[in-house]
């Protein structure tokens, strides 16, 4: 994919002189729920390995024969699920009000792969989107030490490899690109108008991937 050094290649998408495409997204935590599902989704696997584990634990002391009716049949078995769901929903009421119920990502995207940088709370939208212009050459200014002192005061930082992602999902509806790796897994948000940009671009680099959507 051949690009224009300093481009703007969607509306929100800057290709930068770096080589590196940069992007900014803002997620409304009430209207969007990807992350609390991402957070259930976690949960729900944990309960799904302590009813294996209880399973394989009758099975090795040969009370098989009781375990659905005393255990998996009970009202008792509800108890650890709702109390993991109650957690759940509770912290990410916490967050939202920590985040103002936006989460800001930096996004830095090229052939190799994709950083996802969540932006500390008190991180402008509007001072990130200087920088990227800045940065993809449509303006002056000193953005190499705009752009440090961005980064270094971002809070977490998820990086994916292409060349290791084994499954890629869309989830447009929430403006959502899964990336997975066998170990890492990784979420890209883009906007409507730069989404399929970003979806065609990724799935592009993954060449040992399997697509979804």
């Amino acid at each position: 994919m051949e690009q224009i050094e300093g481009q703007k290649v969607t509306e929100n998408i800057y290709y930068c002189p770096d080589g590196k495409y940069r992007w900014i997204y803002e997620l409304n935590m009430l209207k969007n729920p990807v992350i609390l599902m991402t957070i259930w989704k976690i949960f729900g696997i944990l309960i799904l390995v302590q009813i294996v584990l209880s399973f394989l634990l009758e099975v090795f002391e040969g009370n098989i024969s009781t375990w659905f009716t005393e255990y998996l049949l009970t009202p008792g078995f509800l108890i650890v699920p709702g109390i993991l769901f109650t957690l759940s929903l509770i912290s990410y009421v916490i967050i939202g009000f920590i985040y103002g119920w936006q989460y800001i990502v930096l996004f830095e995207m090229d052939h190799h792969g994709v950083y996802h940088i969540q932006m500390p709370k008190q991180f402008e939208k509007a001072q990130g989107l200087a920088w990227l212009t800045a940065m993809a050459g449509l303006a002056t200014g000193n953005f190499t030490t705009a752009g440090s002192g961005i980064l270094a005061a971002s809070k977490n930082t998820s990086s994916t490899n292409f060349e290791f992602v084994r499954k890629v999902i869309k989830e447009k509806n929430f403006h959502c690109i899964k990336v997975n790796e066998l170990m890492e897994k990784n979420q890209i948000y883009a906007a409507d108008e730069d989404f399929e940009f970003v979806w065609e671009f990724i799935t592009q680099q993954c060449t040992k991937a399997k697509i979804i959507g």
